[in-house]
């Protein structure tokens, strides 16, 4: 448009980064005790899966994993949501300054939205790796060997992911990704046109949705979609600790028909409340911040 000022690329990646770091930080101490439930037949709860580790490792304890992800965030958001307009573009030859007036059809949506699942998915598999394993050190916060007990594996991010490479090459930087994918691939269209229909039924024809609506409904579709996604996130976090904890799985197929046989069908609820509640600020967020982004661009 003339006379507009075109916005500068680092303000656009500050606020990828910004929104994606405070999602972060606000379910990364939820993910923590998900991931734990999900991997460690230690605990009999969320409740007692908190108790041990605030008892354990302090409150530190439950932001182990967490820097990686966070110095990653705006490329994972990046990948993610350019994916998800770049195909909608492609799709529709519609800019999203145009999408008010001529919106794209819930096929294109799907399909937008399963290219997106899939880019992030392999962007994504090596950071999920290092945090998932790192998550899962319960040693206390700081003390590499402590008195009476195994020290901790991994000294840090890049210790982990330095470690890995070292002993299963390139490849084991992406063990679980096909899960990852399988998770990943169908909720993120699901996550998208979630969004987009709460935003269309609440919003007059032709306007865009208010930074209310906004937040609602981002919310409420990464709670939809976190609900949908957690059967596959347990078999993902169980094939990312393959090996460590003294189970081996030959594959997803493999891991699903290990863990039904041990623990019955109910072990895909695992972690899901918490997924579905650390879902919806994450998710409101994260939708503010991209309609935001998109205002700047187009």
């Amino acid at each position: 448009m003339a006379g507009r000022r075109a916005p500068r690329p680092h303000w656009l990646w500050q606020l990828h980064s910004a929104s994606g770091a405070v999602g972060l930080v606000l379910g990364h101490p939820m993910d923590t005790v998900k991931v734990r439930l999900q991997t460690q037949s230690r605990y009999r709860g969320i409740l007692d899966c908190v108790i041990k580790t605030y008892h354990n490792e302090t409150v530190l304890g439950f932001f182990k994993g967490m820097s990686f992800p966070l110095l990653s965030v705006a490329m994972i958001n990046s990948v993610m949501f350019g994916a998800y307009s770049n195909a909608l573009l492609y799709l529709t030859n519609t800019h999203h300054r145009d999408r008010c007036a001529k919106p794209p059809t819930y096929a294109h949506i799907i399909t937008a939205g399963c290219f997106s699942g899939l880019m992030q998915a392999v962007v994504l598999a090596p950071v999920d790796l290092i945090k998932i394993r790192l998550q899962n050190q319960t040693h206390p916060y700081g003390l590499r060997r402590p008195a009476r007990r195994t020290g901790a594996q991994y000294r840090g991010p890049v210790h982990c992911g330095a470690s890995i490479f070292r002993e299963e090459g390139v490849l084991g930087l992406f063990r679980g990704t096909w899960a990852l994918v399988l998770r990943d691939t169908p909720t993120v269209a699901i996550y998208f046109i979630t969004y987009v229909s709460l935003c269309q039924a609440v919003t007059a024809q032709g306007q865009e949705p208010g930074p209310m609506t906004v937040l609602v409904a981002g919310g409420s579709a990464g709670m939809v979609s976190w609900g949908l996604a957690t059967p596959m996130d347990v078999i993902k976090a169980r094939l990312q600790m393959d090996g460590m904890k003294g189970v081996a799985y030959r594959g997803v197929l493999d891991c699903i028909r290990i863990s039904v046989r041990h623990e019955g069908l109910q072990v895909f609820r695992k972690g899901l409340g918490l997924n579905v509640i650390r879902a919806f600020p994450v998710n409101a967020v994260t939708f503010l911040s991209y309609e935001n982004i998109l205002k700047r661009i187009c």
